[in-house]
């Protein structure tokens, strides 16, 4: 089942003194459980692509469908609900709460979908001991490295059991071993809870790891390798 239908995607900014076309007809599908990498050199609209993807920018022209349902046309308030309640994000920079210890930062997402108390907690509990960190749940972010902070943003966004979860460059601020155990992790994850992932990324460790790989150049897609 298709989680993502991407149509003719065109995104230009116009803000600059000269137009910048940074999506120029992108077409792509994403199928629930996929672990898939987005890739290209810097200014390709790897980013981009991701964003309008997960409803955080709009296309100038063309469609996204995420479940069957067309976010193309919602206003902010609608995007920031369907947000909520079906996608999970991984940013480079963590974007953990810092007041909030471990697991708090897990529940967040469950505790604005008002999930009960007793399910939020036995769920983050469960995802930080996937994730290896369950004896970090009551410190609090700034006690932790930059991989095990990593590690609670994805135990945050996979908490909800979202259609998918986007993650632009989550290893970029990451040491080699740290990248590994992370990679390993999400990996796993994907495999036993059909988490379905799309990357953008530069880093070849995660290309290595992605089942499917694809490229973009100029703002189009050039290649598309499942493997």
């Amino acid at each position: 089942m298709s989680v993502i239908k991407a149509n003719n995607i065109h995104k230009t900014y116009t803000e600059t003194a000269v137009p910048v076309h940074a999506l120029n007809g992108v077409t792509l599908s994403v199928e629930e459980g996929e672990f898939t990498a987005i890739v290209g050199p810097s200014g390709c609209g790897k980013t981009t692509l991701l964003n309008i993807l997960g409803g955080l920018d709009t296309p100038t022209e063309g469609t996204v469908e995420v479940a069957n349902t067309d976010i193309t046309g919602m206003n902010d308030n609608q995007l920031i609900n369907f947000r909520l309640q079906n996608i999970g994000f991984v940013f480079q920079a963590y974007n953990l709460i810092p007041v909030l210890t471990n697991k708090e930062n897990v529940e967040f997402i469950m505790l604005l979908q008002k999930w009960p108390r007793q399910e939020r907690e036995q769920r983050a509990m469960e995802l930080l001991a996937q994730m290896g960190i369950a004896d970090k749940a009551n410190q609090r972010p700034s006690e932790l490295s930059g991989g095990q902070q990593q590690r609670v943003a994805v135990a945050r966004a996979l908490a909800s059991k979202p259609k998918f979860i986007l993650a632009d460059e989550p290893t970029a601020n990451l040491d080699s071993k740290s990248t590994a155990n992370l990679l390993d992790m999400m990996a796993q994850l994907n495999k036993e809870e059909q988490a379905t992932f799309v990357f953008s990324t530069h880093d070849q460790r995660v290309i290595d790891k992605a089942r499917r790989v694809i490229t973009l150049e100029d703002g189009k897609i050039v290649a598309d390798i499942t493997r």
